[in-house]
């Protein structure tokens, strides 16, 4: 940790936003199951909601993470930083106003009234958040990966990259531990103002990083702005805004630069669909699924989340920076989403209340899979395309968001109705373990070579169209 001290101010930014985002995961469940299915711990009504939710963000994120990467390499990583940490605050405001609803309501003879008002709160803060979640979900992760590749040597990229995620993980176990001593009412308050604080610290204290003084690269290369120079510059800078968006012939290009890139775009999509297809964003079909099977609420999602987000953290920032450079990043990948697949099995077939608790302490060693994934992406493209692969490989990802759910979702309510055509709670959680076993049999066939990073520096031009 010591050699990294220089990010510093970037894990501090990212320790922040993510205490807002994860604090009020263990309490959103509790809250829209009050809006839409009083009363009830089966709500169909609710999955299929949070399902439509994650596909409309994944394909919106699909879209847009290449974008955030691509202008993270012209403009710096801290201006597009600034717009989905400042975004992210917009719904934890409105969703206090659903809150607001949800505690006036059975007062008095306005009861009929308060539910009304509360689901149109709902609804309004649910299309809020849609519409900032598109840009938000994951870019912040994405751009943060990107900051590191800038200031970090191929040689300590993964155990940075796990650092990087330890941090997470931290914040993670921070802001669900703290919904246990806060009302909900006061958790969404305070996950308001730490949001805030994000925003202002990052815009204070984060330097930002250059990348070989060529942030500003211009898109269009010298070859092809032969006779053009001083002659309709307006034009030409509305074309560089166009351009700026990276076309599918770039994408589709940039991973056949690599094979090892092309076999970790596969595998981040197959493990991204399962981790979507149990716990994505806000651990939706997980969550219904124990309240149905065990009835948990609110403290006992927290402790969950606490007992896996502590394991992760320990795994992360002590174990992964001694593991990744004696076995390497392609190994510890594939042990990552062994466990992955084996802790969602268990998940599925859990027979007690313990169960799932025991299942949590897997994360000691499924949680090394997305370094090692994003540390082998980073090492295979130059210094100027580190945000460009990072917002692919996220797009990939987000692009799970969407067929996840299309999937899931529906088999989740299925087997928790009493319409399932054979007794299996889990059967959806079971399925989610499978399609992370594809994932591990695809990463055995990943074959450690020697990264290809520092033979492209200085070539920048990648907008660059043969």
């Amino acid at each position: 940790m010591g050699k990294l001290s220089g990010l510093r101010h970037l894990f501090m930014t990212l320790f922040l936003h993510n205490f807002a985002s994860f604090m009020v995961i263990p309490a959103i469940t509790d809250v829209t199951m009050a809006a839409l299915c009083p009363g009830r711990d089966e709500c169909s009504l609710a999955i299929y909601i949070s399902g439509f939710q994650q596909a409309i963000i994944g394909l919106g994120s699909f879209v847009m993470m290449p974008l955030v990467g691509n202008l993270s390499d012209k403009h710096g990583r801290k201006a597009l930083l600034t717009v989905p940490i400042t975004l992210t605050i917009f719904p934890l405001v409105r969703f206090q106003i659903v809150m607001y609803g949800l505690n006036s309501r059975g007062k008095g003879n306005m009861a009929i009234l308060a539910y009304s008002r509360t689901r149109s709160f709902f609804y309004a803060y649910y299309i809020l958040k849609i519409l900032t979640a598109m840009f938000c979900e994951g870019s912040v992760h994405c751009l943060s990966l990107a900051y590191v590749a800038d200031n970090v040597p191929e040689g300590r990229r993964a155990s940075a990259f796990g650092i990087l995620s330890g941090i997470g993980s931290c914040a993670f176990v921070c802001g669900t531990l703290s919904t246990r001593f806060l009302s909900t009412a006061s958790t969404f308050q305070v996950s308001t103002a730490m949001a805030m604080l994000s925003a202002v610290y990052m815009r204070v204290f984060l330097p930002d990083s250059i990348i070989n003084d060529n942030l500003s690269t211009p898109i269009i290369s010298e070859g092809k702005s032969d006779g053009v120079a001083n002659q309709n510059e307006e034009p030409d800078k509305k074309m560089q805004v166009f351009k700026t968006m990276p076309s599918m012939e770039d994408m589709l290009a940039l991973l056949k630069s690599s094979l090892t890139f092309s076999q970790a775009a596969i595998v981040s999509f197959v493990s991204n669909l399962a981790d979507v297809g149990l716990h994505a964003s806000l651990l939706f079909p997980l969550q219904y699924y124990l309240k149905a099977r065990f009835h948990f609420n609110k403290d006992q999602f927290a402790d969950l989340m606490v007992i896996t987000g502590v394991a992760g953290t320990i795994s992360q920032l002590l174990l992964m920076p001694i593991l990744a450079p004696a076995l390497g990043e392609e190994r510890l990948l594939s042990v990552g989403l062994f466990f992955s697949s084996a802790h969602m099995i268990f998940y599925s077939i859990a027979w007690s209340f313990w169960v799932p608790y025991a299942a949590a302490m897997f994360s000691l060693f499924y949680v090394f899979s997305q370094p090692c994934i994003r540390s082998i992406v980073s090492k295979q493209v130059g210094p100027c395309e580190q945000g460009k692969a990072q917002g692919i490989i996220s797009g990939i990802g987000s692009f799970a968001n969407v067929a996840s759910p299309l999937a899931f979702s529906p088999l989740t309510a299925l087997f928790l109705s009493e319409r399932a055509p054979f007794y299996f709670p889990g059967f959806s959680i079971m399925c989610v373990g499978f399609a992370s076993m594809i994932a591990f049999v695809q990463s055995l066939m990943i074959r450690a070579i020697p990264p290809i990073s520092s033979q492209r520096v200085g070539n920048c031009n990648y907008m660059e169209t043969a």
